[in-house]
């Protein structure tokens, strides 16, 4: 029987491990904490009390692999948003037209989503999580992964594999393995920006119009925040500053760092509002992708999938879409047959992040505090994509073209297309 181990089942293992079925007879998928359904918090998840999203593109990803799990999230509870009906969005100081864009979204908190994820992974044929492990290592026959050794209250086990999945996080720990087996390790690419998000839920003492308002830095102010409706009557609000512009943690500096940002009906609702947790930080240092696609000499029998491969600057929301991206091309690759997995699928993954990278890039390096080459298109795609954005403050059409490129329902190439152009350049509706 052939078997296939998962390490770490966060979004990103889990989604692999669901690319799996089918093509391996046992899935096991290992984590260093324990695996409940109690909707708590995770140690290995650290950015999970923040407001978290899945994008456009991977809300259609999800039900796909999973019929009826967005339904589901919404009879228990997570709040589905139009867009742009119910949710306001200021982009580099634009606000954007209100209009049906023809897509929608659901909100949760990141236990809610991950739990339902999680338990139905675990109702899959063939797997089986296991919790409570670290991961000591691969174990290594010639050229090929055999296996992984991992260990529990320091008594150590080894999983034998015909596939093993680092699927540990941006702390993936592939590229190490790597080099103590003496092979090269993948070139990296980095886009530091150096940010802090400080978040809370609570409970507001009015019903507020919106259900997601979403403000984003903009050059010579590098905060932002969402406000952002969650499961069971509570609200997430998450403040988030980047170049080293922090958002502090103590009760007045938390709404005064708001102010900044936040129109006031939102400062209002926040002030008003009855806190339901402590102020938490999570601090993100750089976006970091890792070049597996570049590399000539790698182990069969390994893969490398989700934040472990590319990890994106949270403020962009990509990471979990992109993971599901990644899935979606996995059981391709596992249906075209076991020969030179490792490099189809980092070929795949590679065409899959490139397009979210450079708009990750674009929107980080459109401020001038953050440091990173700026090529002469970069410059000239900013100035577009600002114009773009002052149009989509009256112009429905372009407001839905912007919000389906960047929920990914459509290229990044998409902003570009004739119809699109001449609204930017004519300023709104071509007139007769």
């Amino acid at each position: 029987m052939t078997h296939a181990v998962v390490l770490g089942a966060s979004m990103g293992g889990l989604l692999a491990a669901r690319a799996l079925v089918g093509s391996y007879d046992r899935i096991t998928v290992v984590d260093r904490d324990p695996l409940t359904g109690d909707g708590e918090h995770r140690r290995g998840v650290p950015q999970g009390r923040h407001f978290h999203t899945i994008l456009l593109r991977g809300k259609q990803a999800l039900d796909e692999m999973f019929p009826g799990l967005t339904a589901d999230l919404v009879a228990a509870g997570a709040v589905p948003v139009g867009f742009t009906l119910d949710a306001r969005f200021v982009l580099a100081g634009h606000t954007l037209a209100r209009t049906d864009t023809g897509a929608s979204d659901v909100q949760t908190t990141r236990p809610m989503l991950e739990g339902a994820v999680r338990a139905r992974v675990a109702e899959l044929p063939g797997v089986r999580l296991v919790p409570g492990r670290d991961v000591v290592g691969p174990v290594v026959e010639g050229d090929r992964v055999t296996g992984a050794r991992v260990s529990r209250d320091g008594a150590e086990e080894v999983l034998p594999a015909d596939l093993v999945i680092d699927a540990m996080g941006r702390s993936g720990r592939a590229r190490s393995w790597l080099a103590s087996l003496g092979l090269p390790t993948p070139a990296e690419d980095r886009i530091d920006v150096n940010m802090v998000y400080a978040s809370r839920l609570v409970r507001p003492a009015a019903p507020f119009p919106d259900r997601l308002t979403l403000v984003g830095p903009v050059p010579g102010r590098t905060t932002g925040f969402a406000f952002a409706a969650q499961e069971h009557g509570r609200w997430m609000v998450t403040q988030v500053g980047m170049a080293g512009d922090h958002p502090p943690t103590d009760e007045a500096g938390f709404l005064a760092f708001l102010k900044r940002s936040a129109p006031p009906d939102v400062q209002d609702a926040v002030a008003a509002a009855e806190p339901l947790t402590a102020i938490r930080t999570h601090r993100f240092p750089a976006s970091l992708r890792r070049r597996y696609e570049r590399l000539r000499r790698f182990p069969r029998g390994l893969l490398v999938f989700g934040d472990a491969l590319c990890s994106f600057n949270p403020i962009y929301g990509q990471g979990m879409t992109v993971a599901a991206l990644e899935a979606e091309a996995l059981r391709k690759c596992l249906r075209d047959g076991p020969d030179d997995l490792a490099p189809r699928f980092f070929r795949a993954a590679a065409r899959i992040i490139d397009p979210v990278w450079r708009l990750n890039a674009l929107g980080d390096l459109a401020l001038p505090e953050i440091p990173g080459h700026r090529s002469w298109s970069t410059r000239a795609l900013n100035r577009y994509v600002a114009r773009l954005q002052r149009v989509a403050t009256h112009d429905p059409a372009a407001a839905t073209a912007f919000i389906r490129t960047i929920g990914l329902l459509q290229p990044p190439t998409s902003i570009l297309r004739p119809d699109v152009l001449a609204r930017v350049v004519l300023g709104g509706p071509r007139r007769p």
